[in-house]
């Protein structure tokens, strides 16, 4: 892993995501390396051009005492966007960390979605916020699964009792169930899983890019081989996800959770 500190103007920028206000990146590039990672754009922005996705990080270097946390009140935030807040690196530099400290008195909302058991370490300043939910991303049960498409991130074994601890100290949770692999995702299993320690679900399709079709379609033909023409038909028809979305609905409403399906073609777009 290529690391460099990097100085940044701003540490919490405005949002395109629909229902996000803000969203704050500790850094600049991510440690868990997915195959289906949507971020791998940031290449372009951020002077990495010709470096693997997954290979570097930025450390963001940047004066935290200057965040105002009553600037954001009644605002929702994001932690994080295009990279991981508790990638491991994150137990060295604690940029984390760092923000949250200089956030507390704020009365936003702050959610914070990570893949990494990592995310306990700050147990004790999420207690002193108003409004704060801790997420993890999930797709698979399978660790072994996981491990392939997901190489630097914690097992989802972790993960799931990493959220229940977070929830066992009183913070709210939710499970993101993304991106959704389809004839590989059981969703039913992760909800069922997650019942006890989970506030709400938000449910995301899986997207292929330019970038990282190639990756995908090696892993399916890899262990899935089967599932290739499933796979070869989703990319080719959007419309393949209505159906699951009617099933999961279906299934949700029937448990009377509180979820959401988020399932879009190309990204977040407010517009």
């Amino acid at each position: 892993m290529k690391t460099t500190l990097r100085e940044a103007k701003s540490i919490i920028t405005k949002s395109n995501i629909p229902e996000i206000d803000f969203v704050i990146n500790p850094y600049i590039g991510c440690q868990h390396g997915c195959i289906y990672c949507y971020a791998e754009f940031m290449i372009r922005f951020t002077g990495h051009k010709g470096d693997k996705w997954g290979h570097f990080l930025d450390i963001k270097t940047f004066d935290f005492s200057k965040i105002k946390p009553q600037k954001y009140d009644n605002t929702r935030i994001l932690l994080s966007s295009v990279t991981d807040p508790y990638i491991p690196l994150e137990l060295k530099y604690k940029n984390t960390r760092k923000i949250l400290e200089n956030l507390v008195g704020t009365k936003a909302h702050i959610s914070i979605l990570t893949k990494s058991k990592f995310v306990v370490r700050d147990i004790d300043l999420f207690k002193k916020f108003d409004n704060l939910e801790v997420g993890i991303s999930i797709n698979t049960l399978d660790d072994e699964f996981a491990q392939i498409i997901e190489r630097g991130a914690s097992k989802p074994t972790e993960r799931l009792k990493a959220l229940k601890e977070v929830y066992d100290n009183g913070i709210k949770t939710y499970t993101f169930i993304s991106p959704f692999f389809p004839k590989i995702t059981d969703y039913k299993a992760i909800i069922q899983e997650t019942l006890d320690y989970t506030d709400s679900y938000m449910l995301e399709n899986l997207n292929f890019r330019p970038h990282n079709a190639p990756r995908i379609f090696k892993v399916i033909k890899d262990s899935y081989p089967k599932l290739l023409p499933v796979y070869e038909k989703f990319k080719r028809d959007h419309t393949e996800w209505n159906l699951i979305a009617l099933q999961i609905k279906s299934y949700c409403d029937d448990l009377k959770l509180n979820y959401k399906i988020e399932f879009h073609h190309g990204g977040f777009s407010k517009s």
